[in-house]
């Protein structure tokens, strides 16, 4: 298998080769998108009166379910989760529209040798359908791998309580682990989402099965694609701590934006955007090489591979001795 390292070095390497055509038509379509990423964090009467709801909804929940409520921890995790779910409902149109054409433009670029610059309408529409069957699966996938963790938590909790462990540095210890048991969980479904949106979009099928074969195509590989995606994920925080700290920090001072604020908050979307279709790029180039290992590992003579109908959208699963492989 591949290395996480030389994985990130071909992806950047693909991007400099296109680099005009991902820095204008990818990253311009996503600009919309990472502008209302990093509004949507900042202070604003939309967000102002849904995060509060968001947030005692939320706390309600785990008070009912066994979370300590004088946790520091889960305190901190609650705010968390609200701003997200507050994020992903005041940019859900943009999420459905603008970054599904985006990733479908990369994809279609990175799927061909020769690709055409711009592609056709024809072959975008091809690629945004089974992509937009796929995100809607996706949401499911995380939704269901949140509920999952906080009912392992919840049960967890429960039962260290009826043994008599009740103690402080006993609840420290367990929402400390807790903690690190949520991070697993989510980032490994965030991992099999990326990897399925580019399944769809490389074979033009999405919905259900897509993550399926995501799954199928990451088995042993899941460390490697944690790895690849922990370094843009940081850059994008740090960008976000940047908009927060250049943008929204001198709009509370000034109480007005300026033609110099207003620039530089574009400026930093456009950046946002950049590491987008880096993201992507980069899921895009970890696809191959888990395709072209589970074509070629010697040490599998019965791989399991899920193939897609041409007539309907449900596929066919089964497995084939390693000789009979294309």
């Amino acid at each position: 298998m591949e290395g996480s390292g030389k994985i990130l070095r071909r992806s950047i390497h693909s991007f400099l080769q296109n680099y005009h055509y991902f820095t204008s038509t990818a990253a311009f379509l996503l600009l919309p998108f990472s502008a209302s990423i990093l509004l949507s964090q900042a202070p604003s009467p939309a967000s102002s009166s849904l995060l509060p709801h968001i947030y005692s909804r939320l706390r309600t929940l785990f008070v009912a379910a066994g979370f300590p409520s004088s946790s520091q921890l889960f305190s901190t995790l609650n705010l968390k989760v609200s701003q997200t779910i507050t994020s992903s409902i005041l940019t859900f149109p943009f999420s459905l529209t603008l970054l599904l054409v985006a990733k479908a433009f990369v994809i279609h670029a990175l799927n061909h040798n020769k690709p055409t610059f711009p592609p056709s309408f024809a072959s975008i529409v091809s690629l945004y359908k089974p992509l937009l069957h796929t995100c809607i699966w996706n949401s499911l996938l995380i939704i269901s791998a949140i509920a999952t963790a906080f009912s392992l938590l919840s049960l967890t909790f429960s039962c260290f309580e009826g043994l008599g462990f009740s103690s402080p540095s006993s609840f420290l210890l367990l929402s400390a682990a807790g903690a690190v048991l949520f991070s697993v969980i989510l980032a490994n479904a965030l991992v099999i989402g990326n990897m399925a949106m580019v399944v769809s979009g490389m074979e033009e099928r999405g919905g259900y099965m897509a993550i399926l074969k995501a799954c199928i195509l990451i088995r042993g590989r899941t460390s490697t694609g944690l790895f690849l995606a922990l370094p843009v994920n940081v850059i994008l925080a740090a960008i976000e701590a940047l908009f927060q700290f250049r943008v929204v920090r001198a709009y509370h001072i000034a109480q007005r934006p300026g033609s110099s604020m207003v620039s530089e908050g574009i400026l930093i979307a456009y950046l946002y955007s950049i590491f987008i279709v880096l993201d992507t790029i980069v899921s895009c180039m970890f696809y191959k090489s888990c395709k072209r290992e589970s074509l070629i590992d010697p040490d599998d003579k019965h791989l399991l591979r899920i193939e897609f109908s041409e007539v309907e959208n449900y596929g066919y699963m089964g497995t084939k001795n390693f000789e009979e492989l294309p």
